[in-house]
C-alpha cells in the first residue's frame, strides 16, 4: 500500500426473550455457543453485524443500559452475528455509548468469538497515538478480534461543500430500480448554531482538530500500527502496546466525500451509513469504490452498510415496538440531544407539527420494520442496491427483551435464505 502520510507537528444461561438480572452481570466470557459455520446468518455470503448506540430507555438508567448491552452482545454472538460495533455519542441523555474503547474492553471480556469494534472512534476527539494505544491495550488481552472504525468529527473542513455527487444508480421518484427508498437529501445547516453542539465541541475537540487533514490523521494511525511512524523532523514514535496490534481498520462515512476517499486511497474497508444518511448511501459506496487502491489490507473494495431495523413475529407488533423511533430521531435533529427512548404510549402522547414530521421523514421512511420475512426482503434490497459485502444492523426498542428478540428473529430468517 502507499506509504502513510506522516504527521507534521445477558448473564450466562439467560434465554432469549427473558429479562436478565441486570445488577448481577459478571463480565466473564461464557463458553462459546456460536452457531456452526454453515448456520451463520448469511445470505449469498453476506454476514450481519450489530451497531449499538447503548440506548437508554425511558424510566431506566445508563448503568442498566450498559449491562443490557453486554447481555445483547452475548446473545448476538450466540445467534451468529459477525461483528459488534459501538458508536460514539456525547451529551445525549438517551445514549450511553460515550467511549467505544471502554465498551469494547468490557464486551471483549464478556464474549469470546464475535469480532468487536468501534463504529466509530471520532478522531477530532482524540489523537492518533491515544487511539492506537487504547486499541493496543485491548488487543494485547484479546488478540485478533478488534475492528478500529474511524470517523471524522467537528463538521466539514473549511471550503468543503455538501453538494451531492452523481452516482451510476438511477433514482426515480425516490427509489432505485430494485425499489430501495432513497429520500431527499437532509440538510443539517439548522444545527450549526446549536448551543449544545458548540459546548460539545468546546469540551471534546482537540486543539486544531477542525483544521487537521483527516487523511493525515488516518495515515498516522496506520503508521503507528505498522511501527514506521516518523515526525516531520524525523523522530520515531513507537506505541506499546499498539504497534503490531492485530486490528482491522475501517473508515466510516455518510457521503462520497473525504471519508470515502481516504478509505479508498488507503485500501481500507468502508462502512456507509444508510441509517444515518439514507439519501447519500449510494454516493458514499460508489465514491469509495472509485477511489479504491489495492493495499496490504485489501485487494478489492469491501463495503458494509448500516440499517435501522425492528423485527417482530408480525408487522403490527413490529410497528408498535418502533413507535418511539420518530420522537427519538426528532430529539437528535433538533439538537436537543437523544432523549431516553420512549415507550409506545409515551411516543403517542407527544404533540407533532408538520415541521416535526418533515424533520424525521427520511429516517422514519427508511427504517425497516416488520416481520422477519419483510425486513429480510428490505435488507436484500439494500444489499443489492449498494453492492454491500456486509450489513450492520442497529435496533432500538424500549424493552430489552424485544430488542434481543428482534436480532434473534432476523438471524433465524437470514439463516434460512
Amino acid at each position: 500500500m502507499p506509504p502513510a502520510r506522516r504527521s507534521r507537528g445477558s448473564v450466562p444461561g439467560v434465554a432469549p426473550g427473558r429479562t436478565s438480572p441486570v445488577g448481577a452481570l459478571a463480565l466473564r466470557p461464557e463458553p462459546s455457543r456460536r452457531l456452526p459455520a454453515e448456520e451463520h446468518p448469511t445470505m449469498s455470503g453476506i454476514p450481519l453485524g450489530v451497531l449499538d448506540l447503548v440506548p437508554v430507555p425511558s424510566g431506566s438508567t445508563a448503568a442498566e443500559a450498559l449491562h443490557r448491552t453486554i447481555d445483547l452482545a452475548r446473545h448476538t454472538e450466540r445467534f451468529g452475528y459477525s461483528r459488534y460495533w459501538f458508536a460514539e455519542h456525547h451529551l445525549n441523555p438517551g445514549v450511553a455509548g460515550t467511549s467505544p474503547a471502554v465498551l469494547l474492553a468490557l464486551t471483549a471480556s464478556a464474549t469470546s468469538t464475535i469480532r468487536i469494534g468501534s463504529g466509530a472512534v471520532q478522531l477530532g476527539h482524540r489523537t492518533a497515538l491515544s487511539t492506537v494505544e487504547e486499541f493496543g491495550l485491548i488487543d494485547a488481552l484479546h488478540p485478533g478480534r478488534l475492528d478500529l472504525g474511524l470517523g471524522r468529527s467537528g463538521g466539514r473542513p473549511p471550503g468543503q461543500t455538501a453538494q451531492p455527487r452523481p452516482t451510476t444508480t438511477p433514482v426515480v421518484d425516490g427509489h432505485t430500480p430494485n425499489g430501495l427508498k432513497i429520500p431527499p437529501r437532509f440538510s443539517f445547516d439548522h444545527l450549526r448554531g446549536s448551543p449544545r453542539l458548540r459546548l460539545q465541541r468546546e469540551l471534546l475537540q482537540q486543539p486544531g482538530a477542525t483544521h487537521q487533514d483527516y487523511g493525515e490523521q488516518v495515515g498516522d494511525i496506520l503508521a503507528l500500527l505498522r511501527g514506521d511512524y516518523r515526525s516531520a523532523d524525523g523522530l520515531e514514535a513507537h506505541a506499546v502496546p499498539g504497534e503490531g496490534a492485530d486490528v482491522q481498520v475501517w473508515i466510516l462515512g455518510s457521503s462520497g466525500g473525504e471519508s470515502a476517499d481516504v478509505a479508498g486511497r488507503n485500501g481500507l474497508p468502508f462502512a456507509a451509513n444508510y441509517h444515518v444518511s439514507p439519501a447519500t448511501v449510494l454516493e458514499a459506496a460508489e465514491g469509495y469504490r472509485a477511489a479504491f487502491q489495492p493495499s496490504d489490507h485489501l485487494d478489492k473494495p469491501r463495503v458494509s452498510v448500516s440499517a435501522d431495523v425492528v423485527v417482530a413475529e408480525d408487522d403490527e407488533t413490529a410497528r408498535e415496538l418502533a413507535t418511539g423511533y420518530a420522537p427519538w430521531v426528532r430529539s437528535i435533529r433538533t439538537a436537543e440531544g437523544a432523549i431516553p427512548f420512549p415507550t409506545p404510549e409515551e411516543a403517542r402522547a407527544q404533540a407533532w407539527t408538520e415541521e416535526d414530521r418533515a424533520l424525521v421523514a427520511d429516517r422514519v421512511d427508511t427504517q425497516f420494520v416488520g416481520s422477519p420475512g419483510r425486513v429480510a426482503d428490505q435488507l436484500e434490497q439494500l444489499r443489492e442496491a449498494t453492492g454491500a459485502d456486509e450489513l450492520l444492523i442497529t435496533t432500538i426498542t424500549h424493552d430489552h427483551d424485544d430488542r434481543v428478540r428482534s436480532y434473534q428473529l432476523l438471524a433465524e430468517e437470514w439463516q434460512r435464505r
